[in-house]
Parts: C-alpha cells; sequence; structure tokens
C-alpha cells in the first residue's frame, strides 16, 4: 500500500509529530467542526486536519509569530523574501560569519521571516533559545541549508495556511477551556512528556519546564473536556529508558490508549513495553 502523503512544516521543530501521521490520523474523528491544538508546535498536525475552523497555541511566542506571519503573507512575497536574505547574508553550507549575523540581526529586532531562514542554516534546523529568549542554535556547517526539499515545503505549508480560517495565539493549554466548544469539536493535545527531556522543557530556554503539577492539570482539564462530551487525543510516552509515567498510566486506565510504533504494529502497551526503550502512545476518548 502506497503510503499517504502529509504536508509538512518547513521547520523542524523538535517533538513535531510528521512520522507518525500516519498513524495517529486515522484515529482522529471524521467530521470536526472546530480543530483545537494547545501545543502546536510547528502545526504539522493541525495543518493536516479538515475542519471548518481551528484555534493553535504554543507558548513560544515567536514560533507563533513566524507561522503567522507565513499565514498572512503572500506565498510570492515570503519566497522572494527568503531569497533575499540568503543573499544579502551570503549565507552558504560553510559560512559560518554571515549565519552568526544573521543570528545576532534576529536576536536585536525578532523579524519572524529573518527566524525562518535562521533555521534552515542552524545545526539539525533546530530552533532554540536560552533564558535570554536569544536564538542560540550553532550553524549547521556543511549539513545544513536551504534546499529545494525545504522550499518545496514551505509552498505547501504556506498554500495549506491559507485554505485554512485557524486563528493562532500565544498561549498555554488553560486557554481550552475559554474556548466555545460543540459535541463536534475535537482537541488534540501534545505536550512536553513528562518523563522526557527536550530543549522545549528543560527549563533553560526561557519557556519554563514541565513538571508533575503541570501534567495532572492538563489531565484533569481532559478529563473536563470528556464530561461536556468533547472529543480529545493526547500524544504521550508511557515508558522511556526505563522510567514509566505512572501517573498517565493510571489516568489512562478510564479511557482508549493505542500503542504507537515506528513499525505500524498496534498492540496492548504492556506487552511492548518490555521491547521498546521508548513506548508512545495515543489516548483518547472516544
Amino acid at each position: 500500500m502506497m503510503k499517504k502523503s502529509f504536508i509538512k512544516c518547513p521547520l523542524n521543530y523538535i517533538g513535531g509529530k510528521t512520522k507518525i501521521l500516519d498513524q495517529i490520523l486515522p484515529f482522529f474523528p471524521e467530521n470536526i467542526s472546530t480543530f483545537v491544538e494547545p501545543f502546536c508546535g510547528g502545526y504539522n498536525v493541525g495543518i493536516n486536519i479538515k475542519a471548518k475552523k481551528y484555534f493553535a497555541f504554543d507558548i513560544n511566542a515567536y514560533l507563533i509569530e513566524l507561522i503567522d506571519y507565513l499565514k498572512q503573507h503572500d506565498r510570492d512575497f515570503i519566497l522572494k523574501s527568503v531569497d533575499e536574505v540568503v543573499s544579502k547574508y551570503d549565507l552558504s553550507l560553510t559560512n559560518r560569519d554571515g549565519y552568526n549575523k544573521l543570528r545576532d540581526d534576529y536576536n536585536n529586532v525578532k523579524n519572524p521571516l529573518y527566524l525562518f531562514v535562521l533555521t534552515c542554516y542552524s545545526f539539525n534546523h533546530q530552533i532554540r533559545y536560552n533564558n535570554s529568549f536569544d536564538f542560540n542554535t550553532p550553524f549547521g556547517k556543511d549539513r545544513s541549508c536551504y534546499n529545494e526539499s525545504i522550499r518545496f515545503n514551505l509552498i505547501n505549508f504556506i498554500d495549506a495556511l491559507h485554505n485554512q480560517d485557524v486563528k493562532f495565539e500565544v498561549s498555554d493549554y488553560k486557554k481550552v477551556s475559554s474556548l466555545d466548544l460543540d459535541g463536534e469539536s475535537f482537541v488534540y493535545c501534545d505536550p512536553p512528556y513528562f518523563i522526557t527531556t527536550g530543549s522545549y522543557n528543560d527549563g533553560k530556554r526561557g519557556f519554563g519546564d514541565w513538571k508533575e503539577k503541570d501534567e495532572i492539570e492538563l489531565l484533569s482539564l481532559l478529563d473536563q473536556l470528556n464530561n461536556k462530551g468533547i472529543k480529545f487525543a493526547l500524544s504521550n510516552v508511557m515508558v522511556h529508558n526505563g522510567l514509566k509515567n505512572n501517573i498517565l498510566e493510571k489516568w489512562s486506565s478510564k479511557y482508549n490508549v493505542h500503542f504507537i510504533s515506528t513499525n505500524y504494529n498496534n498492540s496492548n502497551y504492556h506487552s511492548k513495553a518490555k521491547e521498546h526503550e521508548t513506548l508512545e502512545v495515543l489516548i483518547t476518548n472516544y
């Protein structure tokens, strides 16, 4: 069977779900009035969802500003502007000085277009900030550049954004409680994982970390949505590097737990826990 093609965000945002979209999307409801993604990151999931309207939140203001910039501006204008920035700073696989100059200029003005171009040439295309909210990802020498693949993804992503009635907002997941949602609304949560640490949740990047209190409060919010008859799906990990998320395991017993793997096998997670270092799950209330 031919693998379905998905629209991919041109950003390599840590924690993005591009590689497992073909596993999680089949579990999503077919008819969605309002799609809500409170941890939208690079918006790799929402851009591939069919709904009447969309709400997407994240606490990373610079990321939200960039995605909304792509939504609000003409595709040809953006492509031309990217080419101009690449030319202005003479960016290449080897020009570290040009990259560092662009990074300094971005940290002074926080131009979202500069941020996009930076990610094209940064180490592993990563977006990373320090506690002073300065972009600090080093240069991806001989590895990262603005190439045809990124340009292709950028074009498709912009075109899809322009066809969505989506509102981006800098906010945390608690914003969901204030939305007017109905029985055909659907909330997808992909929070920082409590038993893992990445550059987005280690507490050293200016955007806070994710602790036990946050985990419990999010799960409580999902219970509230369930009580209102609103469908939700939660991505998370049950086991990672020998650690088990006992809070999640106990809470999930009320709902449906779907095992996510790279070999596309579905099974009860208890039987797989011994075989995999990381055990990713999708938890749904329907």
